[in-house]
């Protein structure tokens, strides 16, 4: 696969591991700022996930994104695309981050009601997402409840 030089560029910026590391607030008498992402980017959504949820199971293309845990907490399961392996896993916890870029597979399932924001590369219209989506099932749980376009 022929990486454009742009894409290429990004990539340099991406984190070398999915948990980020966020760096220390500024804080002063009003309160304080926490640095979450400074990269260019799309779309940011706030997404409210039930307890006992399932979301993703799927890749991206192109898209990478963020997710910051507001409250509650993510079970972050991921691998390469198209790996054989039993996906890796990590807890995402309030007030930590997990980065995915292109190309890795991921699941994330909520053990308890989680409010998370999405920081995206490319907008979150439907036919944008669903032209770089490609849906897979890492994490088969047919208990769970999961996004469908058409959920109101």
């Amino acid at each position: 696969m022929k990486i454009d030089p742009l894409t290429k560029k990004e990539m340099n910026s991406w984190p070398k591991e999915p948990l980020i590391n966020l760096s220390s607030p500024f804080v002063d008498e009003r309160g304080s700022i926490q640095p979450l992402v400074d990269l260019m980017m799309k779309s940011a959504v706030m997404i409210n996930s039930k307890a006992g949820s399932l979301r993703a199971n799927h890749y991206h293309k192109t898209d990478w994104h963020y997710c910051y845990v507001i409250s509650g907490q993510i079970e972050y399961f991921y691998r390469k695309f198209n790996s054989k392996k039993e996906p890796e896993i990590i807890i995402v916890d309030q007030g930590s981050m997990v980065f995915t870029p292109p190309m890795v597979e991921h699941c994330m399932k909520f053990p308890v009601e989680t409010l998370f924001l999405t920081l995206s590369r490319n907008p979150r219209d439907q036919e944008t997402y669903e032209a770089d989506v490609v849906r897979v099932n890492l994490v088969d749980d047919q208990d769970s409840i999961s996004w469908k376009p058409n959920d109101k």
